[in-house]
């Protein structure tokens, strides 16, 4: 953790966003989004309208445009490089916590531009998957009505305060965080936020 880390102050409270208006935003809550949303008379999607979104009218695509990940070129913005320690920081020989090796290959080291790398979908959507996480309205629960559900709006309670955040991020990675996949999702508190989550609203 970054102490003093916030929305607008995202390593810390001697950085800023003034340079970096074309990123998303992060360091949000769930909280935080639900309240952004309804100010501009929106809210969070659900989770099925998130990934309805998210695969552009296609049916049973890994990815948003198809099922290869790099059809041809970067189509997200996750990590290229080794995870080898199964985590975000390999060791060095000092016993210290080192980054490990980001290859970029896809143009980015961290956040990418919310406009860069062209539309995802047929939707025009951008970054749909990679990039940064997004909160969804569900609570997170891994269990689920077994009979067809229509519109699904998620768990009206659950034990825990647990909401569900969909897409993966720039440090995502098939050896640790292999979920920048349409069907995938994670979970965080609905207070907390981190350097790689952020959200999106929707219209009713």
């Amino acid at each position: 953790p970054v102490n003093g880390a916030d929305w607008a102050h995202p390593e810390g409270p001697d950085s800023n966003i003034s340079s970096r208006m074309d990123q998303p935003v992060v360091h949000v809550s769930w909280n935080d989004a639900t309240a952004y949303c309804h100010w501009r008379g929106l809210r969070l999607p659900t989770e099925a309208e998130w990934e309805y979104a998210a695969r552009g009218g296609k049916k049973g695509r890994t990815f948003p445009w198809g099922n290869k990940k790099v059809p041809g070129k970067h189509r997200m913005n996750v990590w290229q490089g080794r995870l080898p320690y199964g985590g975000y920081y390999c060791k060095s020989g000092t016993g210290e916590g080192t980054l490990c090796e980001n290859l970029k290959e896809d143009g980015y080291a961290f956040l990418a531009p919310v406009d860069s790398m062209g539309p995802q979908n047929k939707y025009g959507l951008h970054h749909m998957v990679g990039n940064v996480w997004e909160w969804v309205h569900d609570r997170f629960t891994t269990k689920h009505p077994t009979d067809l559900q229509v519109d699904p709006k998620g768990p009206a309670s659950t034990h825990s305060n647990e909401m569900v955040k969909k897409g993966g991020s720039f440090l995502c990675n098939p050896d640790f965080c292999n979920r920048y996949r349409v069907s995938a999702r994670s979970h965080n508190e609905a207070d907390s936020g981190t350097s790689n989550l952020g959200f999106r609203c929707a219209k009713s």
